[in-house]
């Protein structure tokens, strides 16, 4: 599975973030703190998600040779199954095992963990001037954004600034069809429905069960919602990672009132709800979504049976998409579509919150050990070895910035070792995904959202949340896909939510985002 489909693979519910256990927990994980010494830290132990990767063995040697020479210890990263790595993580936690880093975020257990003190602040660690190749490669932005309350709980792992989801399209049947560039959303749907009179044994684009409601509910854009690439300036707001979106009034900062409203009520999500399901009657999507993995709808497309994917702003298209289908397909082409109203001046809204986070665990051997392997991993030529392989054998450096992978070698770096302006360019990346992550790469090309570091505590309604975000699964994801007609499939999801306690969900939310904007500057 690829890195950038496997990390958000899951959409788990991470749950909300006590407050009070963070302002709580203002001891834990000092900077002066080393849980132990001596042998026990000589060993780092890691968790980190997906497979072991091809050719493993070798890098982790290189690796280990150059830690112990430099600061005189190993690591030994555990690989946990992205199906199980959610569950097993929490164990371990949970379990007060002995290990140092772990990947976690909003859409993992981080809000449960940061409430049982399980994690360390990291902050004064990274701003503390003792880690400087660290502190370097994190912008200041980066670290103030993804605090928590005042705590940073983990290191923001980013290769740009903001995240846009978008698509990676076969430019080769685009050109076939007339259509030289495609920048807005009609002539988008226009490739779509070409493909599907043209190529009929092509699917136009396939869904995977994981992309639930990124179809219609913007985040600042959404896939099929018209609306949001119109004006890509509204970020919905929720509980947990899986859980119910709400949106908060446009006008916040100015009023000091947030006034949340169900998704459902937020101009266009309604009309994107309609496109999905005449898309899905008119085969311009599978029918087959709700039991599809992100893994199977990736290589639909590299064997040339659809003709786009879903992609982000991470660079990583031309990577983990083009050599597979040029593979398969003699010919095709990548192409990286963006429809922006304004194309690349148009500022959307980012929260800059980190989709991944490593995190520090408080019962770890020595804290101190780990901060000196992240410090350790942001020097270029360290970074390079763990992230791309050994020099000679699985990579080599195309220019000062690029690389043209020699193995299949494949770590996941988003998981412990991704720094902006360290990451190397495939000598792959298509012009068109070039241009758009360059732009993602800085932090003026996005407007900061008003609700940018505000996170919910569920603690007040997590009974509530819980059967909210079942009925919300249960009833939502049809909607999401095509799967049920809209008015009748709507009306279900309101009445479920409504009684799984949606009122009292919404008013809470009301208070708490309430007492947020009294901190907005």
């Amino acid at each position: 599975m690829s890195a950038n489909l496997s990390r958000r693979g899951f959409l788990a519910a991470g749950g909300g973030l006590s407050l009070a256990a963070v302002l709580g927990l203002s001891g834990c994980g000092d900077s002066n703190s080393d849980s132990s010494s001596g042998d026990g830290a000589k060993d780092l132990k890691l968790l980190l998600p997906g497979a072991v990767p091809d050719g493993w063995a070798a890098v982790l040697e290189a690796v280990n040779k150059k830690l112990q020479a430099d600061l005189g210890f190993s690591i030994t990263p555990q690989f946990i199954n992205w199906n199980n790595y959610g569950s097993q993580a929490l164990l371990k936690f949970t379990a007060g095992e002995k290990f140092e880093t772990a990947l976690q975020a909003r859409w993992l257990n981080m809000a449960q963990l940061v409430g049982s003190g399980s994690l360390v602040d990291v902050g004064p660690l990274v701003t503390g001037g003792k880690y400087p190749n660290l502190q370097k490669t994190l912008n200041d932005k980066l670290i103030e954004l993804n605090k928590w309350s005042g705590k940073l709980w983990g290191i923001p792992q980013v290769n740009s600034a903001g995240r846009i989801h978008h698509f990676a399209i076969r430019q080769d049947l685009a050109e076939k069809y007339g259509i030289t560039e495609i920048t807005d959303y009609p002539t988008l749907e226009k490739f779509w429905y070409d493909v599907k009179q043209r190529d009929p044994r092509v699917t136009p684009i396939a869904l995977s069960q994981n992309q639930s409601n990124l179809t219609c509910v913007p985040g600042p854009v959404a896939m099929f919602n018209a609306a949001s690439w119109e004006n890509a300036n509204r970020i919905a707001q929720s509980f947990s990672g899986g859980s119910m979106p709400f949106f908060l009034a446009e006008n916040a900062k100015e009023t000091g009132s947030s006034d949340p409203v169900p998704f459902w009520e937020l101009d266009g999500v309604v009309d994107a709800l309609r496109t999905i399901r005449k898309y899905y009657q008119d085969g311009i999507i599978n029918r087959d979504a709700l039991n599809v993995d992100a893994a199977t709808t990736k290589g639909l497309f590299t064997n040339g049976q659809t003709a786009s994917a879903w992609a982000t702003t991470d660079g990583l298209s031309s990577t983990t998409l083009l050599p597979g289908l040029q593979k398969a397909v003699k010919g095709a082409q990548l192409a990286n579509v963006v429809p922006l109203k304004g194309g690349k001046s148009a500022k959307p809204n980012q929260t800059f919150q980190a989709d991944n986070f490593t995190v520090l665990n408080a019962k770890g051997a020595s804290n101190e050990r780990a901060m000196q392997l992240e410090d350790w991993l942001s020097i270029k030529e360290n970074h390079d070895l763990i992230s791309y392989g050994v020099e000679g054998k699985d990579w080599k450096p195309v220019g000062a910035d690029k690389f043209e992978q020699l193995s299949t070698y494949a770590f996941p770096g988003f998981a412990l070792c991704w720094r902006t302006s360290l990451e190397r360019r495939s000598a792959l990346m298509t012009e068109s995904e070039a241009d758009w992550f360059s732009w993602a790469q800085d932090y003026d090309n996005f407007t900061v959202d008003t609700f940018a570091s505000f996170i919910p505590d569920v603690n007040p309604v997590k009974r509530e949340e819980a059967q909210i975000s079942q009925a919300f699964t249960q009833y939502g994801n049809p909607l999401f896909f095509g799967a049920v007609d809209v008015d009748a499939g709507l009306d279900k999801l309101k009445k479920a939510v409504s009684s799984a306690g949606l009122d009292k969900l919404q008013t809470e939310l009301a208070k708490q985002a309430d007492e947020y904007l009294k901190t907005v500057k």
